[in-house]
């Protein structure tokens, strides 16, 4: 009789994620004509798309749209491009923080060809409209991708060893191996940041747990890759090679756990 509320509770999470993703790509279109609408002075296709439009006289909307679109043009110009950066709802204690009911926030970043800003828009979800859009205090230049992906590779390196020693500490004989499986996953400290936008950085009391590493690639200003020093597999390969502990090599594993060799080797001995 208990088994249905899981799976309804299932079911309502299933859809709410839906719903919620189907509403962030409808949302950033949105956005991104608004402000394409904005920039090029178009303010009758603006109007449609703001939720408090029907409230608000056209005149003195205009207005403050006016208002808007020379700011964003005297920074930027009026032929930019576009990116979804992410969408979000805040549930937390802190009431403050919290986005309010009904509604959600999309980020969209903008660039024309040297700098790049950000857009933060919310959306009332029972209209699909914008209750309110303003750009953020984000001015920076185009930074060059070539370091975060050459830092990326060198981040990869890090999950490639950590996976290589529990390979390693599988194929040793030390005792519960399970304890050093977690201590080569969890601790990986202290971390070096590269971000696209700030550069390199040190973070001495990070732990980076999924393999040593962490990344993302959100626009300009949140694209970051995160690695831990595998301080754990380091630990882990210093007492393999002091403390006198055999690693069977793939081959003695695979003799050893025949069954077939086993036998052959039983008949031999007793013959």
């Amino acid at each position: 009789m208990k088994k249905p509320l899981p799976i309804l509770l299932l079911i309502i999470t299933l859809f709410g994620s839906c719903t919620f993703l189907t509403n962030s790509f409808k949302y950033n279109n949105t956005t991104q004509a608004f402000m394409d609408y904005l920039v090029h002075k178009q303010y009758d296709k603006c109007i449609p798309l703001l939720a408090f439009a029907n409230n608000t006289n056209p005149a003195n909307l205009k207005k403050k749209l006016d208002g808007f679109s020379m700011i964003v043009v005297k920074n930027f110009g009026n032929n930019l491009d576009y990116s979804f950066i992410k969408a979000e709802k805040t549930f937390g204690t802190n009431t403050s923080n919290n986005t309010a009911p009904n509604t959600t926030v999309v980020f969209v970043e903008y660039t024309n060809r040297s700098h790049f800003g950000m857009i933060q828009a919310v959306f009332d979800d029972k209209s699909g409209k914008i209750l309110d859009i303003k750009t953020l205090d984000i001015k920076e230049r185009i930074p060059s991708m070539t370091f975060y992906w050459l830092f990326g590779i060198i981040a990869l390196c890090i999950p490639a060893f950590n996976i290589y020693m529990i390979i390693l500490i599988k194929r040793s004989d030390m005792r519960r191996k399970w304890l050093k499986y977690f201590f080569v996953i969890l601790i990986n400290v202290p971390a070096v940041c590269y971000k696209a936008v700030g550069g390199l950085s040190f973070l001495f009391l990070n732990f980076q747990f999924l393999f040593g590493i962490s990344f993302a690639k959100q626009g300009y200003l949140n694209s970051y890759w995160i690695f831990g020093i595998p301080l754990g597999g380091l630990i882990i390969l210093w007492k393999l090679k002091t403390k006198n502990y055999k690693v069977r090599s793939e081959s003695a594993i695979g003799e050893s756990t025949n069954p077939e060799t086993e036998s052959d080797q039983a008949e031999n001995t007793n013959g």
